[in-house]
């Protein structure tokens, strides 16, 4: 079964209102524009039950199905906001905000999201609550949590919850998934070495910080190396060294900005207790003072393996079972629709994007034709999670 035929009918006017979002980025939380057009738009549809600001500026939709015996409530989720990018690309609908940018294709989101609910609302082919959520804060700040946080599954019933993110390198009309940790935790962390500073030329009545600093880096790179298991995966990056202004001084401290990824919360766990236990020693070790900040930012991505599976046939709906990857190596990128999984069963999904440059570069474009893709996926899934004539 190929792109909904009336969804097919409304690709071109869903590009439309994409382009518009994409010309009007807005950061964060702060994503007022962005929410007004959403709620809008619902509003337009027909969509019974509409509430806006839940985790701060989030919106959410709930559209009743002819059916109501079964007593089912799935939920669909958008991110809305863009990056702190300025943009490469010279398009029509390029940014107008200067040092921003849709980087991340979640005006896309946005639009398929809104095209599914426009069908939906209109066929109202199925027996329960379609709730869609449009979120902000996804790329800082968290905004699944906050929705969470907010109440959002509670409020409105939700048993199930499903994602998607656009990806360039995959087809258009292709998709890509798998059952269990799809996309990292992500934590960040600080490390301050106090040392005591003084004339370079004479480093024996110092205590050089840089030189710690060397060696807690070296140090952590061996966590990964030699204390993850070779079949997991984990990154430890010191991403930022900072420390002295100038090339006669030995300075008095030095900083080290990391991140932190893993796919596992054992293996998370037991990195933030070497990272920890490597500063602390080291420094010991050459008698300075080191101070860990190890903050934990967004969990593991963790597919539900039954949805996973329904969401895969699902794409093999719209798209053919040949252009549907069930098991896709995980990505070390993080996505804070975790918070949402972690509340409710579900899954995420890839959709393809086409070739190009990848998200969170200046260049990257979204292509339009990925909207009815999606778009689809969205109503076959609601349709077919929540069956007109099969209540439970």
């Amino acid at each position: 079964m190929p792109v909904v035929n009336r969804i097919a009918e409304l690709a071109a006017e869903a590009a439309a209102w994409r382009r518009d979002l994409h010309a009007h980025p807005e950061l964060g939380f702060d994503v007022h524009r962005t929410a007004d057009f959403v709620a809008r738009k619902l509003r337009e549809f027909g969509v019974d039950e509409i509430a806006t600001g839940i985790g701060r500026t989030g919106v959410v939709g709930v559209i009743r199905g002819r059916g109501r015996a079964s007593g089912r409530v799935v939920a669909l989720r958008a991110d809305m906001d863009a990056l702190p990018i300025e943009e490469a690309a010279d398009v029509p609908f390029r940014s107008t905000v200067p040092g921003r940018m849709h980087a991340c294709g979640h005006d896309g989101h946005t639009a398929m999201l809104l095209c599914a609910a426009r069908y939906l609302a209109e066929t109202r082919n199925f027996d329960g609550d379609a709730v869609v959520i449009f979120q902000p804060a996804e790329e800082t700040g968290g905004g699944g949590g906050e929705m969470v946080r907010d109440g959002v599954m509670e409020r409105f019933g939700v048993q199930e919850v499903y994602g998607l993110h656009n990806m360039p390198g995959i087809p258009v009309g292709s998709f890509a998934i798998r059952p269990g940790a799809i996309m990292a935790a992500a934590d960040s962390f600080q490390i301050t070495i106090e040392g005591r500073g003084g004339h370079a030329a004479m480093p024996h009545r110092c205590l050089d910080p840089v030189l710690v600093a060397a060696h807690v880096i070296t140090a952590l790179q061996g966590i990964v190396s030699r204390e993850v298991d070779p079949l997991e995966a984990a990154v430890i990056t010191v991403a930022s060294v900072k420390a002295g202004e100038t090339t006669n001084v030995i300075p008095q401290t030095a900083t080290l900005l990391g991140t932190c990824r893993t796919l596992r919360e054992d293996v998370r766990d037991m990195c933030e207790r070497r990272i920890g236990e490597a500063v602390s020693g080291i420094c010991a070790a050459f008698g300075a003072q080191g101070a860990l900040d190890y903050r934990r930012g967004y969990p593991v991505t963790v597919n539900d393996p039954a949805r996973a599976a329904f969401m895969a046939d699902m794409a093999a709906q719209i798209a053919g079972e040949a252009r549907v990857e069930r098991n896709v190596a995980p990505m070390m990128g993080a996505e804070d629709f975790s918070f949402m999984l972690n509340a409710r069963p579900g899954a995420y999904i890839f959709v393809g994007n086409g070739e190009g440059p990848m998200v969170h570069h200046p260049a990257y474009r979204f292509d339009d034709d990925a909207i009815p893709h999606g778009a689809s996926l969205w109503a076959r899934l609601v349709e077919t999670a929540m069956p007109l004539g099969k209540a439970a």
